[in-house]
């Protein structure tokens, strides 16, 4: 089941937000009967998110149900609920017991082996197969299926443990509080990579008010709308031009493909953040931002700023810092770097395409550190600008292709170097839905939005017509993307693959 989805839309949402509100509200926060009705909601919320992941998954469930166990057990040992009896917070940067340090060694080694296991079995049969004669060739090993959102939940469960370890957060002794937490369905399957210590308050005591409520509605729509009419619309094309092969592949179709693809591909996944926020609030909680604009970065490191934020700050707070991040040497920062974006890339997809895509990301990064920031800062703003999307387009290829064969000959085409002898033909690949999807993303990826909220609110005019524009346009995007939806309109989702 996916968001942008009939039986989503107009069965489960509404089903689960009432019975969900109806035991949600009937006390407020601070009435003394208000915790039992919080857990009420919470195992509700755990129920229906199973029900969710089962829904699409069926017994695969049972990698995320063992994940989240050990990641239990394991804080429990961490924080002395076991040998003590009672659950204390670690001191920031204080000693750690033996047993402590197993552990968080048992939360790490079991998350990484299932997420090894059933993310990377196939790639490492395929790439061992590659290299090694064919009668020696392992072809009658099982293939592995890859469960849905196994990269977002061990990586949000696995925080856990280590902000238990590390003092940032208290463990918790309350199973279906936990529970909730990591199978929380908004962002359960494609994120963003919710944090524990960012809702831990918000479990037991989040409140909920009519603007909340509405806010989750106009922000859920708006990401409905990006992924319905823009990604899904510009996806037919870029598609379409991806499987052309290498003759037919000219300089205009491979620039409109991989214009399309860095569209779809951005509002794909930010619809889908914004999406997850949006229910997010309607249920209560406040998620932090996944994205920032990232194509109106200035640099590569700009870019990463704004792009996933909540995968970028994992790998920061995660592996960089403890890597010694850039506090030693440069030379050591530079392998830094390397090491976060080759893993980076790795945990995108089980590939070696995404594994180069990490790593050309990685080298953009150390030769701005190198000395090449301070160029791009002594450019005209257009220039770094251009700089940037040029670099983060072109990495895109590897994304849409996932194949570095397919995606230098694209780089080829591009510049006119493909052997391509068709004619100049673009009209399939550009009609005019396509070209009204283009526009939309092109000025939507911009902050007009917030430029137009900002020019209203400082003209009391404007006041009273952004009261009126936003329902108004939030009502016109939700009718246009149910109808999209209930004529069958083509709607993948790219990171459900990750």
């Amino acid at each position: 089941m996916v968001f942008s989805s009939i039986i989503f839309l107009f069965f489960f949402l509404p089903l689960t937000l009432a019975v969900y509100h109806l035991l949600f509200l009937p006390v407020s926060a601070g009435h003394r009967s208000a915790t039992v009705w919080r857990h009420l909601a919470n195992f509700f919320l755990l129920a229906v998110s199973l029900l969710f992941y089962f829904w699409g998954e069926a017994w695969l469930i049972w990698i995320m149900i063992v994940s989240m166990m050990i990641d239990y057990l394991s804080a429990l040992l961490i924080s002395g609920a076991f040998h003590k009896g009672r659950i204390e917070q670690l001191e920031e940067g204080g000693p750690r017991t033996r047993l402590q340090r197993a552990g968080i060694v048992l939360s790490l080694s079991a998350n990484l082996a299932l997420l090894g296991f059933f993310k990377y079995f196939n790639f490492g049969v395929d790439s061992l197969n590659a290299v090694l004669p064919e009668a020696w060739r392992l072809t009658d090993v099982m293939r592995v299926t890859l469960p849905l959102g196994i990269s977002f939940y061990t990586f949000q469960s696995m925080s856990y443990t280590i902000d238990v370890y590390r003092g940032h957060v208290k463990a918790t002794r309350n199973l279906i509080d936990f529970a909730c937490y990591v199978t929380l369905f908004p962002q359960l399957v494609a994120g963003p990579i919710v944090r524990y210590c960012d809702v831990a308050y918000q479990m037991m005591h989040r409140t909920m008010s009519r603007a909340m409520f509405v806010s989750g509605i106009s922000r859920f729509t708006t990401g409905l709308a990006k992924k319905v009419l823009i990604a899904n619309t510009v996806a037919k094309a870029c598609e379409g031009i991806f499987q052309l092969p290498p003759e037919q592949m000219t300089a205009p179709l491979a620039w409109i493909g991989m214009i399309c693809y860095s569209l779809q591909i951005y509002y794909d996944f930010s619809g889908y953040s914004d999406m997850a926020i949006g229910l997010g609030r309607m249920f209560g909680f406040e998620f932090l931002e996944n994205f920032n604009y990232p194509y109106v970065a200035r640099s590569i490191q700009d870019f990463w700023r704004r792009w996933h934020i909540s995968l970028s700050t994992w790998f920061r707070d995660y592996l960089y810092i403890p890597l010694g991040g850039s506090r030693k040497s440069n030379k050591r920062t530079y392998l830094n770097l390397i090491i976060v974006f080759f893993l980076c890339g790795l945990w995108h997809g089980a590939n070696w395409a995404f594994v180069i895509w990490g790593l050309y990301h990685g080298f953009f990064l150390v030769i701005e550190r190198m000395g090449l920031d301070k160029l791009l800062k002594r450019l005209p703003v257009a220039l770094q600008h251009f700089y940037t999307l040029l670099v983060v387009m072109t990495g895109w290829l590897l994304f849409a292709t996932e194949s570095f064969a397919k995606s230098a000959n694209l780089f080829r085409s591009l510049w006119g170097f493909a052997p391509s002898k068709a004619p100049l033909y673009v009209e399939g690949y550009f009609s005019r839905d396509i070209q009204l999807a283009l526009l939309a993303g092109i000025i939507l990826s911009l902050p007009t939005w917030p430029a137009l909220k900002t020019f209203c609110h400082r003209h009391p005019a404007g006041i009273a017509g952004w009261s009126l524009l936003r329902p108004a346009g939030i009502l016109i995007l939700l009718l246009l993307c149910c109808m999209f939806l209930a004529s069958g309109t083509h709607n993948p989702f790219i990171y459900f693959r990750f």
